[in-house]
């Protein structure tokens, strides 16, 4: 059973996406956009995270993009950690 979630919590998500910046653009996760939405389930603990990615079609390009790409995913769920470490942070 999803719930809505409550302001502090939003406040929280919003703090993280607002701190985590984009090495190459120095922009944060939420001037990007990176980050389309968030779904809490109560009932699993958990907190799900729907993410824009980059997309390139040259090769050189695209494991760039994507290594980047990993390491902003990557300091966005170790700082919701921090925030929740109640919860399960899973992209979907």
């Amino acid at each position: 059973m999803e719930k809505t979630m409550d302001p502090e919590m939003i406040r929280k998500i919003d703090n993280v996406l607002g701190s985590v910046k984009e090495p190459e653009s120095n922009l944060s996760v939420a001037e990007l956009g990176i980050i389309q939405k968030f779904r809490y389930n109560e009932a699993r603990r958990a907190l799900y995270i729907f993410a824009n990615t980059y997309s390139s079609r040259k090769a050189c390009c695209y494991l760039i993009t994507k290594l980047i790409e990993s390491d902003v995913m990557n300091r966005v769920k170790n700082e919701l950690k921090k925030e929740f470490p109640e919860l399960t942070i899973r992209f979907v």
